[in-house]
């Protein structure tokens, strides 16, 4: 029998620790220990660490401490394992794995279950390798969930890259990997696509978990096989009953709050009007911004929302670490605070607000009163990750007018609805003018044009955008459009369109709006077209002033550029514009925009 010697020097120093022949490194002392396995909460609790692990939970560590101990007097607060976020794509923040654990390591995530599906659809999986490098630097641990649509849909787009079943089976041998992130076209898997199936093969052939993206309303046959096709959990329901029946179906039903999509109250109704085994919950954010992380908080600002919706502070909590280790295989390793595990501790002074006072990451504090504690390591990206935005000329106003089949008179068209806090969509017909062989935009209604970017290839495509109240002559350009990250744009005047998107072409990537003749607020994203090389800080206030220059122009929808970010991902209903032109998301097809 083979035995890991790594592992039997740890517990037998950790067993040392306890007997009292050698001491602590850290030891917490007088705290209420949120004991997740049992549920209890149990006063009087002392907590001893030897490195990054966890030696002794129980009363009375004096005996552990010797004269090189560090000692933390927890004043009878609260001792809560480190929060872990279900599914989160990182790079959504707009910053990198290191500025992104600046601001939620103070906040109390300690580790997050990471698909970063977005810089792989733009570098492909050595960017995936990008990542996995700059977080093994961290102390916010990072596992990995390999990219599993990259692209998100096969023929529905022209990709950045691709990932195939020989690529995700070599990146699931990595170290930190747990398992195959969102298997997005859930039609391929209902069809029976072999190459979606080769990829959910080889995540079971390594005993990993399969990651579910399930954005289809329909509850019936559809689902069940999705279900039937392997994935374990799924983060797309945004009903109560989507939850059940995720639970019913032997998943787990993640349930996020996001900068823009926040579904976590009517999922939770599950749990606290239907009754379903909260253990079979998960929580995770899915995706904040970084205005949103500085603001409001991270996970933290998850379980209080789960708090305030009517679940118990234990549930909340064991729904944020204990059911997302397990779940994922790691509860040997984080999630509880419990002799053995990585010492990720919060002393958190308020349960129900959830105030985090310090944050001890394996072992060590890494931040107190909400500040951290120490620098990070720089990290650099290579020269093939910048200059990533491709295309074949600058921008003209004629390149983005919208075609009508007719010369002169009026025109049906499919219009993408968009709908405040939620991914999905809505298509409603609106008819519109047509002058020369163009549409003319009236009042309430934005063109959204999609610009391949990364081959040079000049596609273009167009449709209709209502609900977003953008005003006449504005317009916003984003290469933050999920998940190929073409150029996106949306707007009332062809020529400022052209200006925005000119402008974010020439920055490498970024953000940009535009009103009338000028740009009103700009963020450049140099790396791969959809990270700053700034701190979280600088990019929170990029934000702030392209929020307020949206707001100036008339948009007020809850986070714009989240759900403006989605309006190119063909994965989730109703309609969406790629470059290829409008999609049909629950028929999979390019489709006409004229009824």
């Amino acid at each position: 029998m083979h035995t890991d010697v790594r592992s039997l020097h740890r517990t037998t120093e950790l067993a040392a620790v306890v007997r009292g022949d050698r001491p602590a490194d850290l030891v917490i002392r007088n705290g209420r220990w949120v004991n997740v396995c049992s549920g209890e909460i149990l006063s009087g609790t002392d907590i001893a660490a030897l490195g990054e692990r966890i030696a002794y939970c129980g009363p009375d560590a004096n005996p552990l401490i010797g004269p090189h101990t560090r000692v933390i007097e927890a004043e009878d607060r609260y001792l809560v394992p480190g929060l872990l976020d279900a599914h989160v794509h990182i790079e959504s923040a707009m910053v990198t794995p290191t500025e992104f654990a600046r601001a939620v390591l103070p906040r109390g995530t300690t580790a997050v279950f990471a698909d970063p599906h977005e810089i792989a659809n733009v570098l492909g999986l050595r960017g995936v390798k990008l990542f996995v490098e700059e977080a093994r630097r961290l102390p916010l641990k990072v596992y990995l969930q390999v990219p599993s649509c990259v692209p998100a849909v096969q023929g529905l787009d022209t990709p950045g890259a691709e990932i195939g079943p020989q690529e995700v089976a070599e990146a699931l041998a990595w170290p930190g990997g747990v398992g195959l992130g969102e298997v997005m076209d859930y039609p391929g898997v209902i069809a029976g696509d072999p190459d979606v199936h080769a990829k959910i093969a080889a995540a079971l052939r390594h005993g990993k978990t399969v990651g579910g993206h399930y954005a289809s309303p329909d509850l019936g046959r559809p689902f069940h096989a999705y279900a039937a096709g392997g994935p374990a959990d799924c983060h797309e329901g945004t009903r109560e009953e989507d939850a059940v029946a995720r639970v019913r179906q032997g998943m787990r039903a993640i349930l996020r709050q996001g900068s823009a999509w926040r579904d976590l109250a009517e999922g939770l109704r599950a749990v606290t009007e239907f009754g379903i085994d909260p253990r079979r919950v998960l929580l995770a954010t899915d995706d904040r911004s970084a205005e949103t992380l500085l603001r409001e908080g991270h996970m933290d600002d998850v379980v209080r929302t789960a708090i305030a919706a009517g679940v118990s502070s234990m549930t909340a909590i064991q729904m944020a670490t204990l059911n997302t280790a397990e779940h994922f295989g790691v509860d040997r390793e984080v999630g509880t605070i419990a002799p053995g595990r990585i010492a990720d501790v919060l002393i958190v002074s308020d349960l129900a607000e959830f105030v985090v006072d310090v944050v001890v990451a394996s072992g060590t504090v890494v931040a107190a009163g909400g500040v951290l504690q120490g620098e990070f390591p720089v990290f650099r990206y290579p020269d093939w990750a910048w200059g990533t935005v491709r295309l074949s000329r600058p921008l003209r106003p004629d390149d983005l007018a919208l075609e009508a089949p007719a010369d002169e008179g009026e025109v049906e068209v499919r219009a993408i609805e968009l709908v405040e806090h939620q991914a999905t969509t809505r298509e409603e017909r609106v008819r519109l003018p047509v002058r020369a062989g163009r549409i003319e935009l009236v009042p309430g209604v934005a063109a959204v044009v999609v610009v391949e970017r990364h081959r040079a290839s000049g596609r273009i495509g167009k449709g209709v955008l209502i609900g977003l109240g953008l005003e006449p002559g504005c317009a916003v350009a984003s290469t933050v459009a999920h998940d190929s990250h073409h150029l996106l744009l949306v707007g009332t005047d062809p020529a400022a369109m052209a200006r925005a998107g000119n402008h974010v072409a020439e920055a490498g990537g970024g953000i940009a709006v535009v009103q009338r003749e000028a740009v009103r607020a700009s963020l450049p994203l140099p790396i791969a077209g959809i990270l700053s090389d700034c701190g979280v800080e600088e990019v929170a206030a990029g934000l702030a002033a392209i929020h307020a220059a949206l707001r100036a122009c008339g948009v007020h929808l809850a986070d714009a550029l989240m759900t403006l970010s989605l309006l190119a991902l063909p994965v989730i209903p109703a309609l969406r514009v790629t470059d290829k032109g409008l999609v049909d998301v629950e028929r999979g097809t390019i489709i006409s925009p004229f009824a």
